[in-house]
């Protein structure tokens, strides 16, 4: 009787274990993460902490594009509608803005509507989700260029009608805005108030910094959920071959219109946060322009790759103002006046960085990394191991 020879396993089946320099590294992010606000405000002042507030803000928006663009390989110009869809959501819940308008709504709420947060979050995401589903079914065979026009017009559509939805019944307020949009609270804790804790002083910009913190991080956790489950990997192949992908039995619609709620969905989250924490809401939020910040944000990251689409958002958030405030004393430094206007300069030097980055780190600041390079670096740990 032979005997059967043993079978090495294979080194993609093992777990990846985290190193000490790792877990030190995730320690040392987690504090920098809290601090933030703290060292930024001491050496920036509030100014500073609120463009860290947007970053979150832009990391949430960019995560959720990720999942459509990084993800499933689908070109959408018009993310950005899916954030005014939350915003204006949230305008509409929490303002005086439906009782001035109808009496029929100012009769059920004598005191106006006053809706919280934590209620309208998950109603935005719902409808952005909805919204993103109606955008995804009719475009279910465009692909590439006409699929960037066809998500390019539904987010300019959205943006008109905004503006325009002031006449014959005033819903948006059109260009002139909605104001007086209630601030996030949870019961009677209010973050527009400034609070103390342990003797120091935490101002509504620190505040509305950690809502924003958690939010990304449950985006966070459920982007990489969804990356390494069967939905996920079904996003992959249709990435990578979408014929290949229906003949191996992928429902190919179902799976990119999961794409689109999904996406469309944070961008939601991300919106209804904007509009608590602005307290005002206009189409002006909402330009094309929006839309390719957010998709930057994914491709200098790195599309497909979390960490560096959370990278991405960062750096495009905080540089632009960081250039609007230097380009003005730079100029006055070096030549006694400003010779070009500082608006011009921050938009020359923005785009030739981003160029710069692009002919040098094509596949972003921080690409996925390759499957062969994980399988030599299991590999490699393995027989350490053994050894």
């Amino acid at each position: 009787m032979t005997s059967i020879p043993t079978i090495e396993p294979s080194t993609t089946l093992i777990p990846e274990r985290k190193s000490p320099k790792a877990i030190a590294g995730m320690v040392l992010v987690a504090a920098l993460v809290i601090l933030a606000p703290m060292i930024v405000g001491a050496a920036g002042g509030n100014y500073w902490v609120r463009v860290l507030d947007f970053a979150m803000l832009y990391v949430m928006l960019a995560l959720g594009l990720n999942i459509v663009v990084g993800f499933a390989g689908l070109l959408d110009l018009g993310y950005i509608a899916f954030y005014a869809i939350g915003a204006y959501l949230a305008a509409l819940l929490s303002s005086p803005h439906l009782t001035t308008q109808f009496a029929w709504i100012a009769a059920l709420f004598p005191n106006g509507l006053h809706t919280p947060i934590w209620i309208i979050a998950p109603i935005a995401m719902a409808v952005a989700a909805t919204f993103g589903i109606i955008l995804g079914a009719p475009t279910l065979r465009l692909r590439g260029d006409y699929l960037a026009i066809v998500t390019l017009g539904f987010g300019e559509i959205v943006r008109i009608f905004m503006n325009n939805l002031d006449r014959p019944v005033n819903i948006t307020n059109g260009p002139q805005g909605i104001i007086g949009v209630s601030p996030a609270k949870f019961g009677s804790f209010d973050l527009s108030q400034t609070h103390s804790l342990f003797g120091l002083q935490f101002p509504a910009v620190y505040q509305y910094y950690y809502l924003f913190v958690l939010c990304a991080l449950l985006v966070i956790f459920v982007c990489m959920r969804l990356q390494h489950s069967r939905i996920g990997r079904a996003w992959g192949a249709i990435r990578e071959d979408e014929i290949a992908a229906k003949a191996m039995g992928i429902n190919t619609r179902n799976i990119k219109l999961l794409a689109f709620a999904m996406g469309a969905s944070f961008g939601g989250l991300s919106g209804a946060m904007f509009g608590a924490f602005q307290g005002f809401v206009s189409p002006e939020s909402f330009t094309f322009w929006e839309s390719v910040v957010v998709l930057a944000c994914v491709v200098l990251g790195g599309m497909g790759h979390i960490p560096g689409v959370i990278l991405g958002a960062i750096l495009l958030s905080i540089f632009p103002e960081f250039l609007r405030s230097t380009m003005g004393p730079l100029q006055d430094m070096l030549f006694g006046h400003s010779i070009i206007d500082t608006e011009v300069v921050r938009q020359l030097v923005y785009g030739l960085a981003m160029i710069v980055i692009m002919l040098y780190r094509s596949e972003g600041l921080w690409p996925a990394p390759k499957h062969e390079d994980r399988i030599a670096k299991i590999a490699k740990r393995n027989k350490q191991v053994r050894a």
